[in-house]
């Protein structure tokens, strides 16, 4: 569409959220007993419900007009045919390709303009992991000193760590055939703290990084590499070393044998990886058939993605939501909150997905982009979160959306805990929704038998504005397949965010800057180092660590 008709489209949101009560939610169920069957939509076994947001109707009908306007459609058809839609890396993004079947016929346009087959490269990679996931599982692949390994440690950083972490811990359990561990931040406490835990005999390290260059994962793989050595030998070490990675000369020379090697492409974004070898400690923790149904769910919600109609499709009306609340209303958080503790580091995983992605402020021209992008993502499980930062949510000065994550049936036999758990994300979305009048509260407080002058003082206190919006998604159980489905429920609505504001979801520029200059710090703090030229507090600052770390060794 032309640029004159996306901003007639935009200039209708502004229009609809500029309504009087456009904010308001309750009175649309006052409206409307029926608006839950109207604004909840179902696909691969997720509900979601926005029935509980002030969209209406009318601003329903203007977000799926704004989204024909910035040819949304048109551009994931353009990502699913391998074009370059990363922009700035003259990159295809094609995260489809790592879950879709056998000849699934996927194609990458390379910069040259021919193309390459996508889906026979994922096929080959696939097939080796499965070999060596099963090998290591039936013992036919052992450690230095014949034991047969029982504990894997995955070393990676950003999307080489949020993803697989989010997914090991969901789906681990005692019956899995290997216990996870993960070592991301270069902070060796972080090392210190799984170490203990740990027997050299019987780990597996994986070593994450596509350039084999990443500061943060090959300071610990030194570090885990010469724990191994010291126990085991370094012959021994080396048959406990498997490598994620493009960069075969770099493993080698780390002593990483070539079979034990396995890549990926660079239409593959680390944020979007955990689907491709990334992913090769959750099919060694949890077991292959656990990670091909992962990605049959993933697959599954793609193919959802791809076919279905604008007013039914669910990442596309996940992202029209962000659109309405962030541009629309101004609320620019959001708050990500599941309640099942499997899902602990899903927060986690969808900031680095959404605000690496959308944190832009430059349009694909690289023009100003002139509205609000990327929101704040933060949360944390329920119903822990009940007790930290809902009291913000409920009774904070700006409105702040939530998505609330449910699961109907558990994997526990537990049923008064769970239906406790539900009861209360329920009753929070409830919560925000309704709040609670003066005379709810005068009422409830004068039942309990509180003096007329007590009740007066502590009114203002007791108040929820209420018309706090919310959405739920709520999935039947909580397994490989639907787990599949839900991150990349996600990760399309990140692609449909891009389309919208006509950003570049897929580089990751702003992350570079402090790269650079943390190489050029680093030999600064060495006790021989020579300052260098640094803004006074950071010079003011190294000069006063290398203080307070040489009086420490006297």
């Amino acid at each position: 569409m032309t640029l004159t008709v996306r901003e007639a489209a935009w200039a209708r949101i502004a229009e609809l959220a500029g309504r009087p009560g456009a904010g308001a939610i309750r009175a649309l169920f006052e409206a409307d007993p029926q608006r839950f069957e109207r604004f909840h939509r179902q696909a691969v076994g997720i509900l979601l419900d926005f029935s509980k947001t002030s969209v209406d109707a009318a601003a329903l009908e203007g977000l799926l007009g704004l989204a024909q306007a910035c040819d949304v459609l048109p551009r994931r058809d353009a990502m699913a045919a391998g074009e370059e839609i990363n922009t700035t890396e003259r990159r295809a993004v094609l995260h489809m390709a790592l879950r879709a079947p056998r000849g699934a016929g996927y194609r990458a346009r390379l910069p040259s303009g021919e193309t390459e087959d996508a889906s026979a490269s994922v096929d080959e990679t696939l097939a080796a992991m499965k070999r060596f996931t099963r090998a290591i599982h039936r013992g036919e692949i052992r450690g230095a000193t014949g034991e047969t390994f029982t504990d894997v440690i995955n070393i990676g950083i950003g999307g080489s760590d949020l993803g697989p972490y989010m997914i090991g811990r969901a789906l681990w359990n005692a019956r899995s055939p290997m216990r996870p561990l993960y070592l991301a931040n270069a902070d060796a406490h972080n090392w210190e703290a799984i170490r203990p835990r740990l027997n050299p005999h019987r780990t597996l390290v994986l070593i994450a990084s596509k350039t084999f260059t990443t500061a943060e994962t090959m300071a610990n793989a030194r570090i885990v590499r010469g724990w191994l050595e010291q126990n085991l030998g370094e012959v021994g070490a080396r048959r406990h070393l498997v490598a994620l990675s493009t960069n075969q000369e770099a493993t080698a020379a780390f002593g990483v044998a070539p079979e034990r090697v396995f890549g990926f492409h660079d239409w593959v974004g680390g944020r979007f990886s955990l689907w491709s070898a990334i992913g090769l400690s959750i099919a060694l923790s949890c077991g292959w058939t656990a990670f091909s149904q992962l990605l049959a769910g993933a697959r599954a919600m793609d193919e959802h993605f791809l076919t279905a109609p604008p007013e039914q499709n669910l990442p596309l009306l996940l992202a029209l939501l962000t659109v309405w609340h962030v541009n629309g209303l101004g609320l620019r958080s959001q708050a990500i909150l599941p309640y099942d503790h499997r899902l602990s580091r899903f927060p986690a995983h969808l900031q680095q997905l959404e605000m690496e992605s959308l944190g832009k402020s430059v349009t694909l021209e690289g023009h100003p982009v002139g509205r609000e992008t990327g929101p704040v993502i933060f949360g944390e499980p329920g119903t822990n979160a009940q007790h930290s930062f809902m009291q913000l949510l409920h009774q904070g000065t700006t409105p702040v959306p939530a998505d609330f994550v449910l699961v109907a049936n558990p994997d526990h036999p537990f049923a008064e805990n769970h239906r406790l758990l539900l009861s209360n994300g329920l009753a929070q979305a409830e919560a925000l929704l309704r709040g609670r009048t003066p005379a709810e509260v005068e009422a409830e407080m004068a039942k309990a038998g509180t003096a007329p002058e007590e009740i007066a003082r502590l009114l203002p206190h007791r108040l929820f504005p209420g018309d706090r919006p919310s959405t739920t998604l709520l999935l039947d159980k909580l397994d490989p397949h639907s787990l599949g489905a839900l991150v990349a429920l996600y990760e399309h609505k990140v692609f449909c965010l891009g389309a919208l504001w006509d950003i570049d979801a897929f580089d990751q520029w702003g992350v570079e800057l402090g790269k650079k200059l943390a190489t050029s710090i680093l030999p600064e703090l060495a006790p021989e180092g020579t300052p260098g030229n640094h803004d006074p507090s950071t010079g003011g600052l190294i000069a006063r660590i290398r203080e307070l770390q040489a009086a420490a060794e006297e």
